[in-house]
């Protein structure tokens, strides 16, 4: 069964409260979920007929421990089966506690150690620079897995290759034991890219800093959560 494509955020919270068993990450895939929402149903060129398109836009989720809202829109947008949802995590299931791209259509990285999502954005698109395609590259970060050294290497090479088809969402619930002086969006800054920082729980804000002109860098999106996601 697949639901329909203009379902609304109010479908996509039931079908997140279908799972249920991994509640010392649900915070970490609730907070998660609005930016999941925006990207797919209003930003990104993904759909069950273009899963597996070469043109196809690329979603990256980097923080894949808590990916209960990632396998929730997925189903919303008719890419996995709704009725798998109730069994995720059982013997059997393909929905694991980390997205596996083997066994889930339209993941596109097996994630969950945390630190290395970024790193595959920026190798991703310079990949499909190489072969002259235009499609977009978004990587979902949490704040913690910024102080990943992986991070600052991915961070300044994208800067300084000037990777404009590159975004990175950083969902900041303040989590981050080390953090970065003047916040998430300076410490991107200063390696050349375009930041903008919104409400993480406002659609329209979202789409429009998912959307917004980033001048030939790499793209930031900081997602504030607040202290209790």
């Amino acid at each position: 069964m697949a639901i329909d494509e203009r379902v609304d955020s109010a479908t996509i919270g039931a079908l997140f409260q279908r799972m249920t068993g991994d509640e010392k990450h649900e915070w970490a895939a609730a907070s998660t979920l609005d930016v999941l929402w925006v990207l797919y149903d209003r930003v990104l060129n993904v759909m069950p007929a273009t899963a597996n398109d070469p043109d196809r836009d690329r979603f990256l989720l980097s923080k894949g421990h808590g990916p209960m809202a990632y396998y929730a829109v997925l189903a919303a947008k008719g890419i996995i089966d709704p009725e798998i949802l109730a069994d995720w995590t059982e013997f059997g299931s393909p929905l694991g506690q980390h997205p596996d791209r083997v066994l889930v259509p339209g993941v596109e990285i097996g994630s969950g150690s945390l630190g290395h999502g970024l790193a595959l954005g920026v190798g991703t698109a310079l990949g499909l620079r190489a072969q002259g395609r235009t499609a977009k590259v978004f990587v979902l970060v949490g704040d913690g897995e910024l102080d990943e050294g992986s991070n600052h290497e991915a961070i300044a090479l994208a800067g300084r290759l000037g990777l404009d088809r590159l975004t990175a969402v950083a969902i900041d619930n303040h989590s981050s034991s080390h953090g970065w002086p003047g916040g998430i969006d300076r410490r991107f800054a200063v390696e050349g890219w375009s930041t903008t920082t919104v409400d993480g729980r406002d659609h329209d804000a979202l789409y429009q800093a998912f959307t917004q002109d980033h001048d030939g860098r790499p793209h930031l999106v900081v997602a504030e959560i607040g202290d209790q996601s």
